[in-house]
């Protein structure tokens, strides 16, 4: 048996293969986060094996995503004990892989079927993390983030509503922006109550794969407008833009209320704002130097 062990925004994670199968070894996109050592006395927050047959019993369908052409598409089945994840990288694309998962989402297995391995990996990955997480204060966000200073900042918005443009006017404009995440960040309400911003290993189309942090500066909702405004949300307009951008999955109870309480938390500790905003220089600028004030 091969193990893999990687540390994603402060988690330890735990992959077992086969002998002679390295996928994981592979990935490039991991690879930042690979740790040639750990400690046998920590305890990973999952641990995923990759597997030759899925694990017997029947599962109900419980879940089946309707994203649309070009999305991927994932399947949702539950038994007593586990739950099945199965994906596809495309409607109408054969599976690629069958994620078996603990109730809790701690232990997992997932067979490949020889298409699309490195998104069946992937994904699986993602998701596991994102519910294996989800008590501990942690949300994957579909956002695009920045750090300038010691400050992270978080672009949020709808898929094409300009979160990598505004990113890339931050780069091209603002002095000492780096790009630490495109499209998956993790966002983290940390035990000592503060925020921070880590890179991960799922950055979408651009291969930004950084295994950095720092505290979170700002969050800003990107809204495509003919002009530049730039306002401060309120409490409840903070939730409400965070839940939205946040990977959960409500029908899991336990977890639900889990991601709930680090979405209050963190709308306390962060300041959250919306950016009606072209695709320009002023724009970046004014959205700089009002979260960066």
């Amino acid at each position: 048996m091969n193990v893999f062990h990687y540390r994603v925004a402060g988690f330890l994670l735990r992959i077992e293969a086969p002998q002679g199968q390295d996928l994981p070894a592979r990935l490039k996109n991991l690879a930042p986060f690979f740790l040639e050592s750990c400690s046998a006395a920590e305890s990973p927050l999952f641990t995923l094996r990759l597997a030759q047959k899925p694990s017997p019993g029947f599962f109900a369908p419980f879940f089946k995503t309707e994203d649309g052409p070009g999305f991927p598409e994932i399947t949702i089945g539950q038994s007593p004990k586990a739950y099945r994840f199965r994906f596809s990288a495309l409607p109408g694309r054969p599976v690629a892989g069958t994620l078996d998962t603990s109730k809790d989402f701690s232990q997992a297995s997932l067979v490949l079927e020889g298409v699309d391995d490195v998104f069946a990996l992937n994904n699986a990955m993602m998701l596991q993390f994102a519910f294996a997480s989800a008590l501990e204060g942690a949300l994957e966000m579909h956002a695009s983030v920045v750090m300038n200073g010691d400050k992270g900042y978080l672009f949020l918005g709808r898929s094409g509503t300009g979160k990598s443009t505004h990113s890339n006017l931050w780069l091209k404009h603002i002095p000492g922006t780096e790009l630490l995440n495109d499209d998956n960040p993790v966002l983290r309400l940390e035990k000592d109550g503060t925020a921070r911003v880590y890179g991960s290993p799922w950055s979408g189309k651009t291969p930004c794969y950084r295994a950095l942090d720092c505290p979170v500066g700002a969050i800003v909702r990107i809204r495509q407008a003919p002009f530049n405004r730039i306002e401060k949300l309120s409490g409840v307009q903070a939730y409400a833009s965070l839940m939205a951008s946040a990977s959960s999955f409500r029908p899991f109870r336990e977890l639900s209320d889990g991601w709930h309480r680090t979405l209050e938390g963190l709308t306390g500790k962060v300041p959250c704002y919306i950016l009606d905003c072209l695709p320009d220089r002023e724009a970046a600028e004014l959205c700089y130097h009002t979260v960066h004030g």
